[in-house]
């Protein structure tokens, strides 16, 4: 599901780039939730429970 993804501490702004190739930002996203995903046993699923649908998501072209 997840290619990559990386967090941008000051602007609570995460970026996904998903195996299908699309690249998502996620904004205000608090840092403890970036920690759990980076921490999490199965990254796509941390993303469907706590991310998807529950943050302002925009495609970056």
């Amino acid at each position: 599901m997840v290619a990559a993804f990386g967090y941008d501490r000051e602007e609570k702004v995460l970026e996904v780039v998903f195996r299908k190739g699309s690249t998502w930002k996620y904004r205000d996203v608090p840092h403890s939730v970036y920690q759990r995903l980076c921490k999490a046993d199965s990254i796509g699923g941390y993303m469907r429970d706590e991310i998807l649908d529950v943050y302002e998501a925009e495609r970056v072209r």
